[in-house]
């Protein structure tokens, strides 16, 4: 990289210890810094469409960790709660605190925050203010919300 500085040493992690390769990792630490691809692909001697189909796919890889994450964290969550239909948003998060109290899980989410993440993970279960199909509720041990279909519904 011609004495230029590793752009992976100001984020502090080890591309060993990420899913993008390394050539992925620079390349989105050095777009979030502001480099166009052009100035990327002159940096690394290729082409701006070669940096822009590394960029491509370290997003797409990206958002594949991110889902595996996700997945893993609704297998076994501390709190699940099965929401009846014909019930209130509003009543929605009176129920996700006192369950996340049970199981000593603080909630990262304000009660408005809650019955927005709800209504918009779950519009098509949703009518007005009021849930008229089953839904769950997953709370994460580090306090995130998440929001399912229940799973006695068929897809």
């Amino acid at each position: 990289m011609d004495g230029e500085t590793d752009p992976l040493d100001d984020a502090a992690y080890d591309a060993d210890e990420l899913v993008l390769t390394r050539r992925q990792a620079e390349v989105l630490a050095l777009r979030e810094q502001g480099l166009t691809q052009a100035d990327i692909a002159e940096r690394f001697g290729t082409t701006r469409a070669n940096v822009a189909n590394i960029e491509a796919s370290a997003r797409e890889n990206a958002e594949k960790a991110h889902n595996t994450v996700d997945f893993l964290e609704r297998l076994h969550p501390p709190v699940t709660l099965d929401i009846d239909s014909h019930t209130s948003l509003f009543d929605i998060p009176p129920q996700v605190y006192s369950a996340c109290d049970e199981a000593d899980v603080k909630v990262s989410s304000s009660a408005v925050d809650l019955v927005q993440e709800v209504r918009s993970a779950a519009s098509s279960a949703i009518s007005g203010n009021v849930v008229t199909e089953p839904i769950r509720i997953l709370v994460t041990e580090s306090g995130e919300v998440r929001v399912a279909r229940d799973s006695t519904d068929s897809d």
